[in-house]
């Protein structure tokens, strides 16, 4: 049982990890807005038509539902607009770095708004490690007066900021609920509010058709990317722990850098490295994995004969 968690740990990772490089492809061609429209709409409608195979309903409306509009806008709709503009302007090796500080953004707000996820001494150090990471990939282009790129890349750590703000509102409000039940209904609602602002704004309908290399990164976006993803999260959430599940923080970048440098030929500089390293050095020391190890080797010393 460990080693199929552990694989379908890695097959989350491999479903959300091409994500960044899925997004830079298709917003060469196609407009963000649309591109979110098209990623939720698919995905929801793969996890509607997934839920009702399981047998399971949407709940009657009431106020569940406003929980989910809100969650639908900070948690879908917002931060893969940040994404998918922030790309247009910077490799999608550095967004799937960025989207690493999710963790840590969501401690500080856990700290804040929550009774149960307190800051401790060595999550205070990790945060501050994590978050020197991120200054240190920002900061070349603020001080470099690259106004594009700048923008591009608080614009993913933003989107960063909004999956935490998502996911301590969902701890308070939307706990409880079938598996699967609250990311279709997300997902359905962030297409509701996606389609009049992609028609009006940016009229897809007017656009010259997407290459097939475009239109295939949209669809494999939504289906794997976003709908089948959600799946696999709430299988693995199923058999073990959220702890276990935030493993998949570690994964997440490698997969997404490796795709920009491989695939994309991005090049990225050495403060794109450090910082990376850092930001997971400070996730794994807020999750405990460095205090484990040293409880481990302390217990093993001590009933040594």
């Amino acid at each position: 049982m460990k080693w199929k968690n552990f694989l379908l740990l890695l097959v989350l990772a491999a479903l959300w990890g091409p994500s960044f490089l899925f997004i830079k492809v298709a917003v060469a061609e196609i407009p963000p807005l649309t591109i979110v429209l098209g990623r939720v709409g698919i995905g929801g409608l793969l996890l509607y038509a997934i839920l009702r195979l399981q047998g399971r309903n949407l709940p009657p409306l009431g106020r569940v539902w406003l929980h989910f509009a809100f969650a639908a806008i900070v948690q879908n709709a917002i931060p893969f607009l940040l994404f998918g503009w922030g790309e247009q302007y910077i490799d999608s090796a550095l967004a799937a770095i960025l989207n690493g500080t999710t963790p840590l953004f969501t401690l500080l707000l856990a700290h804040m708004f929550t009774s149960d996820d307190r800051l401790t001494p060595t999550k205070t150090l990790g945060t501050f490690i994590g978050f020197s990471g991120l200054a240190l990939l920002i900061g070349p282009s603020l001080l470099g007066g690259v106004k594009a790129t700048t923008w591009g890349l608080i614009a993913v750590a933003v989107a960063s900021l909004c999956y935490g703000i998502a996911i301590v509102y969902g701890r308070r409000n939307l706990r409880g609920l079938p598996p699967m039940v609250a990311p279709t209904a997300q997902l359905l609602l962030a297409t509701l509010f996606m389609l009049p602002l992609s028609l009006v704004l940016e009229q897809p309908f007017n656009l010259p058709a997407p290459s097939w290399p475009a239109l295939g990164s949209l669809l494999a976006l939504g289906a794997f990317g976003t709908g089948l993803a959600f799946v696999v999260y709430y299988r693995i959430m199923e058999q073990t722990s959220a702890t276990y599940v935030s493993m998949v923080t570690y994964l997440v970048p490698i997969f997404g850098v490796i795709l920009g440098v491989v695939i994309l030929n991005e090049q990225l500089g050495w403060n794109a490295y450090l910082g990376c390293a850092l930001i997971l050095l400070g996730v794994m020391i807020v999750n405990g994995v460095f205090r484990l190890a040293v409880w481990q080797r302390s217990t093993n010393v001590a009933v040594r004969p």
